[in-house]
């Protein structure tokens, strides 16, 4: 089977990352967290003969939703989101949108469960709810390619804040202990900001979860 390609954009008032994935040699593609101008990272998709197929949110926070609206109108692909999300998905003020200016709220098509697994564009998709971040913030995980989509649950050498509503810190570690950690150790990790890592080393030097 041929190799998943990840690429990302990087937009929005907080440096968010906008993942999109494909098969080589296919031109269907899935993306992740259209954080803003999602017009803009439409017609960059459009220029490399891409066509979006799903839409996948980690979380519904503000810098991962800002482009969604605009994205799903012109691609017409249906929206994902974990089902623990559903109160920060439809609350600007609990997503935090409110407070910068753009209220906004999410209406996805499909609510996934813990576990539950999706294939789209030839790419399945396991769903692993990470809350503690938000209280249903997920990870994508791809076992084809040992690819995990983390959101901010885990960053390189750091992890994602937990005093925005509906956070936790306890619980964010536990679910990184819990349910990333336990990922094998090439897992290459794909955060909502910043650089990309691995499951090695962030259970190496991330003194974070260490503590």
């Amino acid at each position: 089977m041929a190799d998943i390609k990840v690429n990302c954009f990087v937009v929005g008032m907080v440096q968010t990352n906008f993942y999109f994935l494909h098969r080589e040699g296919s031109n269907e593609t899935i993306v992740f967290d259209p954080a803003d101008l999602g017009e803009r990272l439409y017609e960059e998709l459009v220029k490399l003969d891409l066509e979006v197929k799903a839409i996948f949110l980690t979380h519904a926070h503000f810098d991962h939703i800002m482009g969604l609206e605009a994205m799903k109108k012109l691609t017409g692909a249906p929206v994902y989101a974990c089902i623990h999300e559903k109160r920060v998905c439809e609350s600007a003020q609990i997503n935090q949108s409110a407070s910068f200016g753009r209220p906004c709220v999410v209406s996805p098509d499909f609510w996934l469960e813990d576990n539950e697994e999706v294939t789209v564009a030839g790419i399945t998709m396991k769903t692993l709810h990470t809350p503690g971040h938000t209280e249903g913030s997920c990870a994508f995980y791809i076992e084809d390619g040992h690819i995990l989509i983390s959101g901010d649950t885990l960053f390189e050498g750091s992890v994602g804040r937990s005093d925005f509503p509906t956070g936790d810190g306890e619980t964010l570690l536990n679910s990184i202990r819990t349910r990333l950690y336990t990922l094998p150790d090439d897992t290459v990790v794909f955060s909502g900001h910043g650089n990309s890592t691995t499951i090695a080393y962030e259970k190496k030097h991330n003194w974070f979860v260490r503590a």
